[in-house]
């Protein structure tokens, strides 16, 4: 059986977006954002319409842009937490309550979904991960494998982490 590392801090998996995700992802929600704004200066929609478009495609590639610096980073699980390689803690283990990676969960894409104790706000990182109070969902541009053995990592820790000491003892946790 393997063992945690004894640093809190050490990465022990790090999850994030491959080169080919992110060209596709990326070159289509900008190719999307000037379609849509090419068709808005180069037809002669409404006045409502044409505003509607111009913003629709100034939306599509802002959020590109949001994604590019987004994905650039990877997803880090230690001992203590799950985080952003920018260093934002994403969840701290002792505040995950469940995690769940089923095929009707509200999840990202190739993810994992985990509900915390108590809520800590919003924030996006498109393709990568998101927070909604005590809702967090990591995964979309990531690959399938790197999440699935994140998820089941977190998975392990939680259980051992709500583990009487009694149980503990009794577990073998390294071997001869």
């Amino acid at each position: 059986a393997a063992m945690l590392p004894k640093d809190p801090d050490e990465v022990i998996v790090t999850a994030g977006a491959t080169m080919g995700r992110r060209v596709i992802g990326l070159s289509a929600l900008a190719l999307l954002g000037f379609l849509v704004i090419y068709l808005a200066v180069t037809e002669e929609p409404g006045l409502f319409w044409r505003f509607f478009l111009i913003a629709l495609g100034i939306l599509a590639l802002w959020i590109a842009d949001k994604m590019r610096r987004a994905t650039a980073s990877r997803i880090e699980l230690t001992g203590r937490a799950l985080r952003d390689q920018d260093g934002t803690v994403i969840a701290l283990i002792e505040d995950i309550e469940s995690l769940d990676r089923g095929a009707f969960a509200f999840k990202p894409s190739n993810g994992f979904l985990m509900k915390l104790k108590q809520g800590e706000g919003r924030e996006w990182r498109p393709g990568l991960w998101w927070r909604i109070g005590r809702r967090i969902g990591v995964g979309g541009m990531t690959p399938g494998s790197e999440t699935k053995l994140m998820s089941e990592l977190i998975t392990g820790m939680i259980t051992m982490r709500d583990m009487s000491e009694e149980d503990k003892k009794n577990w073998d946790l390294g071997g001869q």
